[in-house]
C-alpha cells in the first residue's frame, strides 16, 4: 500500500516539472534519473555509516555527490549547472552498474530555470532508499502518469485487471515466469508480489528460503522491444528487490534468438497495433500472418512448456475476427491450450483507448483433461466505463475469479453461474470461424425468445460500399450537385447523425471518375478510419470519401436502417478493435463484413427503434435546455459600474502537493466545473499549517481560474467542509454590503463578464488571466442588497430546472442502453 507522502512527493514532482518538461514520458525519465541520483548517494553514505567506503561516487566523481549538490553555499544556478553536468557524466562512472548507467544514457536537463530545478530537488531529497515495497510501489504509481499509447500500440494495464490476471493463473515459486511484451513489468511485478505473499507467514516471503527468494527472482523474466521500456522496467523491477532483473530489449516476433525457451507461467498485454504494411515474422510461427495480436497469442502458445499456463489481454479482433488468420489461430487454441475466455467491458482501458478486450486463459495440462471451455462475461470492473474511470460498487471479478477458479478445480462438475457457462470444443469446432464470442454458444431459457444473429457479410440482406475521393486538382470534379461527406459531416455524438447535407460536394463527373458511389437514402454511413465508429443514416443520395464502410439494405422487408445504424454505434468499441495501421487506423469491408448483429422481427424492429426515439427526443431538449441556459441578468442603466479592483484586493492561492488524505480539501483549477461549481469527484487534500491557514476557505468566497485554457472560470464557494485554495486560482472575498458573492457568480458566468475576460486576458499558448487583469473587470451592481437577492433567487429557481435536466439526460441515457442491451441478450 503506498503510503500518503510518498504519493505526495511523487505528484508533487510532476507538479513541479509540469510546463517544464514536454510529456509525461519525459516527466517519468527526469523523475527516474533524479531517484536513482539519490539512491546512489544514499547507498554511499549507509556503507560509509556500517564502516566500508563508497563505491559510486568516487574517482573524481566525489564532486557530484548529493550533499555537494544540496549544499546550503550553492546557488541556484550553480546547482543547476552541477546538476545539468551531472548527469551528462554518469554514464562514464565506471563505478555503476550497467543498469543505472543506462539510466543516464542521453540524459539531459530540458528547462533552465534554476528555482524549477531548487524545488524539484528539494522533493528528491525526501525520499530515502531502502529495499522496501514502499520505494517499489512508489515506483509504480509514478509509472502510472506512462498511460498513454505508445509507438507501438502499449497501453498500460490497470493494476487490478493484472492483479486479477495473476491471481486466476496463479504462479508458483519454482516455475519459470515470462512477459514477452513486459513494458513496465507490471505482470512480473504482479506475480512476484502473489508468490511473496502466497509464502508468507508474517510477513511477504518470509517462507521461502534465501535460495528459494533467489531462484524466483532468476526465473522472472522480460522481453520488449522499446529499450525506455526496458530500462524503466528494470528500475522497477530492482526497487522491487530483484538485484539481478532479467529483462532484454528484444524483439519478440521478429528475432529467433529466444525462441528455444520456453516458461511455465506466461503473463502479458501485447501491443494491440501492426505497422503500416504488418509484421514481417520469421518463419517459425505455427500461424502464418503479419498482425502484431495475433502473432504474440501463436508465440505464447508455442512458448508454454507442456503443462504451462498463460493469461493474455487480446483485442477483440482475436475473438470474432473471420481472417484466416484469426481462425487458425483459435483453431489451433481450442485444439491444443485454450480453457477460458473472459470477455471484459470496452471502458476498461480508457482514457486511453476505448477498444473492447477480453482474456485468453491457456492451460495446457488442463486444456488435455477436459473438452470444455469456460466464457466468462465481465460487465463491470469496479470502475466506471468513463474516461474518469472513478470507483463503483458494481464489480463482477471476483464471481469471475470464482467462476475460473471452480471450474479449473473441476471443470466437467461446474455447471456455471450468472457471469459463466461451459461450451464443449466440439461445439465450437462446429462454427466454421471457432468464435470466441461467448454469447454465441449460450444455453439457457432466454434464447428461444431473443434474436438470430445475421453477418453483415449477407449480401441477401446488406451490400457494403466503401467511398472515393476525386482528384484535387480537377476543379470540374467539384462544387457539383452530388452531396459528398467526410468525417467533418459526423460531428462527435452519443448517438445517430441524421445526414440531410454536406459541406463540401463533388459533380458527376467527379462522382464518375473517381472510386466514390451515389449511395440511396437509407444508407448507413460508418466511418472507418482515424476517428472510427461515428454513424449516420443518410437521408439524401450521397456519396462518401474512403474513410467509410457503407452499409446499404438489400431487404428492406428484413432491416430498418434505424435499427441497423443503432446496432453499429452500439459496436463501436468492437469496430475500433477490428483497426489495423500505424498513424491512420482503419478496419477492412472484409472486417466489417465479418461481424454480426441481432436481427429480431421487422415489427420488433420498428417497436425498438421508436422506443429508442422516444427517450432520444427527451434528451435532445434537455441537452437543448442546459445548453442554452446562461444565469442572465438584465442590467438597468441606473446601476453603478464597480471594478473589481473597487471591492476587493485578488488574493494568489497556496502551493503546495495535493495528497488522498488531510485535514482540509485542496481545491484546485481541476475541481472548478464547466458550470462553475465545485466538482465531487477526484478530491484531494492537505494538512493545515500555520502557512496554509491564510489561505482556508470562507463561505462566499469567489475563485477565479487565472491560466491555462480555462482562465476565467469562477466558482463560488459554499462549503461547509474546511478547504484551502491552490496557486493558479485567485480568491475574491467580496464585502457583502455591496454585492452579493451569488449575485457576483451569476455575472460571472454572463456574455458580459467573458467579453470583458476575453479583452483582458494576456498570454499566447497559456493564456494569463492574474490578479491585474481581474481588477479591471466591471460589474452592474444594482445598489440595493434586496434587489441582488431577487436576481440571485430567480436564477436558483432557474438552476433546479436546468439540473433536473442534467438528471433526466442521464435517466434516459440508461434507458437507451437497457434498450440496446436487451437486443443483444442471447
Amino acid at each position: 500500500m503506498l503510503d500518503t507522502d510518498t504519493k505526495r512527493r511523487i505528484d508533487s514532482c510532476r507538479d513541479i516539472l509540469v510546463g517544464k518538461v514536454p510529456d509525461p514520458k519525459s516527466q517519468v525519465e527526469q523523475i527516474t534519473i533524479a531517484l536513482i541520483y539519490k539512491f546512489m548517494d544514499d547507498m554511499d553514505a549507509q556503507s560509509e555509516e556500517f564502516g566500508g567506503k563508497r563505491s559510486f561516487f568516487v574517482n573524481g566523481f566525489e564532486k557530484y555527490s548529493w550533499s555537494k549538490l544540496l549544499a546550503p553555499s550553492m546557488g541556484g544556478q550553480d546547482t543547476l549547472n552541477l546538476y545539468s553536468e551531472a548527469i551528462s557524466k554518469m554514464t562514464e562512472n565506471t563505478h555503476l552498474p550497467a543498469l543505472f548507467r543506462d539510466i543516464f544514457k542521453n540524459a539531459y536537463l530540458p528547462y533552465r530555470d534554476p528555482e524549477t530545478l531548487k524545488a524539484f530537488l528539494k522533493e528528491i531529497d525526501g525520499f530515502s532508499y531502502d529495499h522496501s515495497e514502499r520505494l517499489g510501489d512508489a515506483f509504480e504509481y509514478l509509472l502510472s502518469v506512462l498511460g498513454s499509447q505508445g509507438d507501438a500500440g502499449q497501453f498500460r494495464t490497470p493494476r487490478h485487471i493484472i492483479d486479477f490476471i495473476v491471481r486466476v493463473i496463479n504462479p508458483q515459486k519454482h516455475e519459470r515466469i515470462l512477459d514477452p511484451a513486459c513494458g513496465t513489468a507490471g505482470f512480473l511485478i504482479s506475480a512476484w508480489k502473489y508468490i511473496l505473499d502466497q509464502n508468507k507467514a508474517h510477513k511477504l516471503g518470509d517462507k521461502l528460503t534465501p535460495d528459494e527468494r533467489n531462484k524466483l527472482a532468476a526465473n522472472i523474466h522480460g522481453y520488449d522491444i522499446s529499450p525506455d521500456m526496458v530500462r524503466l522496467s528494470l528500475v522497477n523491477l530492482y526497487l522491487h528487490g530483484f538485484s539481478d532483473p532479467h529483462v532484454d530489449e528484444y524483439d519478440t516476433l521478429t528475432s529467433e534468438d529466444k525462441w528455444n525457451e520456453h516458461a511455465d507461467v506466461i503473463l502479458a498485454n501485447p501491443p494491440f497495433m501492426s505497422p503500416k504494411g504488418g509484421i514481417k515474422p520469421h518463419k517459425r510461427f505455427s500461424i502464418s500472418a503479419t498482425r502484431s495480436e495475433v502473432l504474440f497469442v501463436d508465440y505464447i502458445h508455442e512458448h508454454l512448456s507442456p503443462n504451462g499456463r498463460a493469461g493474455i489481454i487480446v483485442p477483440e479482433g482475436i475473438i470474432f475476427q473471420s481472417g484466416t488468420a484469426y481462425k487458425a489461430l483459435r483453431k489451433l487454441l481450442v485444439q491444443n491450450s485454450l480453457v477460458a475466455v473472459v470477455s471484459l467491458p470496452a471502458g476498461v482501458f480508457q482514457p486511453y483507448s476505448g477498444v473492447k478486450t477480453s482474456i485468453l486463459i491457456l492451460d495446457k495440462r488442463l486444456a488435455k483433461q477436459t473438452d470444455k471451455v469456460l466464457f466468462v462475461k465481465v460487465g463491470n470492473d469496479g470502475f466506471a466505463l468513463g474516461a474518469q474511470r472513478r470507483p463503483i460498487e458494481q464489480d463482477d471479478l471476483p464471481l469471475a475469479e470464482q467462476a475460473l477458479r471452480s471450474f479449473f478445480a473441476a471443470p466437467e462438475v461446474f455447471e456455471g453461474n450468472e457471469l459463466a457457462h461451459r461450451v464443449s470444443r466440439e461445439q465450437i469446432a462446429e462454427n466454421a470461424d471457432w468464435s470466441f464470442s461467448g454469447d454465441r454458444y449460450r444455453q439457457d431459457t432466454e434464447r428461444s425468445r431473443h434474436w438470430p444473429m445475421v453477418s453483415l457479410g449477407d449480401e441477401t440482406l446488406f451490400r457494403i460500399e466503401s467511398g472515393g475521393t476525386p482528384k484535387s486538382d480537377e476543379p470540374a470534379y467539384w462544387n457539383g450537385g452530388v452531396a459528398w461527406a467526410t468525417l467533418v459531416d459526423l460531428p462527435q455524438s452519443d448517438f445517430i447523425t441524421q445526414l440531410t447535407g454536406t459541406e463540401r460536394t463533388i459533380s458527376e463527373e467527379g462522382l464518375n471518375n473517381s472510386s466514390a458511389k451515389l449511395l440511396p437514402i437509407g444508407t448507413i454511413l460508418v466511418s472507418s478510419r482515424a476517428t472510427i465508429g461515428r454513424v449516420a443514416i443518410a437521408r439524401m443520395p450521397t456519396a462518401t470519401n474512403q474513410g467509410f464502410k457503407n452499409i446499404i439494405i438489400q431487404d428492406s422487408n428484413r432491416a430498418l436502417p434505424e435499427f441497423v445504424a443503432c446496432m453499429m454505434k452500439a459496436l463501436a468499441p468492437q469496430l475500433e478493435g477490428l483497426a489495423t495501421g500505424g498513424t491512420f487506423k482503419e478496419f477492412s469491408k472484409t472486417a466489417l463484413c465479418g461481424i454480426e448483429i441481432p436481427l429480431p422481427p421487422i415489427e420488433i424492429q420498428r417497436e425498438i427503434i421508436a422506443e429508442i426515439d422516444g427517450y432520444q427526443n427527451v434528451i435532445d431538449g434537455a441537452r437543448k435546455v442546459i445548453e442554452s441556459y446562461k444565469p442572465r441578468i438584465t442590467v438597468r442603466e441606473e446601476w453603478p459600474l464597480v471594478s473589481i479592483g473597487e471591492l476587493c484586493k485578488p488574493e494568489y492561492g497556496f502551493t503546495a502537493s495535493a495528497q488522498e488524505v488531510g485535514s482540509h480539501r485542496f481545491i484546485r483549477i481541476t475541481d472548478i466545473d464547466s458550470d462553475g461549481h465545485l466538482s465531487a469527484s477526484d478530491s484531494r487534500y492537505i494538512d493545515l499549517s500555520d502557512e496554509a491557514s491564510k489561505y482556508a476557505l470562507q463561505k462566499g468566497d469567489i475563485l477565479v481560474a487565472r491560466t491555462g485554457a480555462t482562465y476565467g472560470k469562477t466558482m463560488l464557494y459554499e462549503e461547509d467542509a474546511p478547504a484551502i485554495f491552490a496557486s493558479y486560482l485567485i480568491r475574491l472575498r467580496l464585502p457583502s454590503d455591496r454585492i452579493l458573492p451569488k449575485y457576483y457568480w451569476a455575472f460571472s458566468q454572463s456574455e458580459n463578464y467573458w467579453l470583458q475576460a476575453r479583452r483582458l486576458v494576456s498570454g499566447g499558448g497559456q493564456p494569463q488571466f492574474n490578479g491585474n487583469a481581474l481588477v479591471n473587470i466591471m460589474v452592474p451592481i444594482p445598489p440595493r442588497i434586496e434587489d441582488q437577492q431577487s436576481i440571485v433567487d430567480e436564477i436558483e429557481r432557474d438552476l433546479e430546472l436546468v439540473n433536473a435536466n442534467r438528471e433526466l439526460i442521464s435517466r434516459f441515457e440508461i434507458k437507451i442502453k437497457s434498450a440496446i442491451d436487451r437486443v443483444w441478450v442471447n
